[in-house]
């Protein structure tokens, strides 16, 4: 009976933080987004996201154990931020791709000269470093 309180738990907490990265993920997005149309002058400030997007950040929650982890080992922020951001840029490498492969990837950074593949831009490094240290801070 413990066991399985412990279990629901977990899936509770999982939930939670899932639904918790997904959404702030969306929102940064958006926040990115509309303030990137600051340089074509746009003073509308439009963002935008996709709702293939949401599960992609709400896999964020999977940084959880490596947050204890660092915490137990001591990592300083600059080692947990660079971890994260290599996390970051796999998850939406692998993820890119696979929608790529099936028409529906949302963005396409082919127009930039640090992309790879169109699916990563390199030059969003400092951008997913603090996003990943944003996403250790929320996650319990």
């Amino acid at each position: 009976m413990k066991m399985t309180k412990s279990i629901a738990n977990s899936f509770k907490t999982f939930g939670r933080s899932f639904l918790l990265c997904g959404l702030c993920g969306w929102c940064m997005e958006i926040l990115f987004t509309a303030l990137h149309s600051l340089r074509r002058r746009d003073l509308r400030l439009t963002g935008n996201t996709s709702l293939w997007m949401f599960p992609i950040y709400g896999s964020a929650c999977l940084l959880a154990p490596f947050k204890r982890l660092f915490e137990h080992l001591n990592i300083s922020r600059p080692g947990r931020g660079l971890f994260y951001m290599a996390m970051i840029f796999t998850v939406e490498y692998l993820s890119g791709r696979l929608l790529w492969k099936h028409d529906l990837c949302p963005w396409d950074y082919g127009k930039s000269r640090f992309h790879i593949h169109r699916i990563i831009r390199l030059d969003y490094a400092p951008w997913w470093f603090l996003a990943g240290l944003f996403f250790e801070k929320i996650l319990p």
